[in-house]
């Protein structure tokens, strides 16, 4: 992983449940989300996606965050930041960081003209 982006780890072990893995049951669409996403050529984004100020939030993770806000209906950024601390679900995605709706609402600005939709319709079309 490049020096540039924040760690993030959704196998990270904690006290209760032990792994972000028991989270969700098998099969839960933010589980199906991840592996979509894992999947589709990011190089281009994240080539060129910096963030600002410290190390920037993943675009992998922020896509998975948006895809699922997406499926769920949720589509503000400050639902989608406060999902990560709320629901189980969004805590998976975002591997139990936080990334505050600024930084949402900024990545989707700036790679929407980008290859978001593109993303987008690679992943609904899966």
């Amino acid at each position: 992983m490049s020096h540039r982006f924040r760690q993030f780890d959704r196998d990270t072990l904690y006290l209760l449940p032990p792994s972000l893995n028991d989270w969700l049951p098998e099969g839960h669409l933010a589980r199906f989300v991840v592996e979509v996403v894992e999947q589709l050529d990011l190089t281009s984004i994240t080539a060129a996606y910096a963030g600002r100020g410290s190390k920037a939030h993943h675009p992998e993770m922020l896509l998975a965050l948006l895809f699922y806000g997406y499926a769920t209906g949720v589509f503000f950024s400050r639902k989608l930041e406060r999902g990560t601390y709320d629901s189980v679900a969004f805590r998976y995605l975002a591997a139990n960081d936080h990334s505050d709706h600024d930084t949402i609402a900024t990545f989707r600005k700036w790679s929407a003209p980008r290859n978001l939709a593109t993303c987008y319709v690679r992943f609904s079309s899966t």
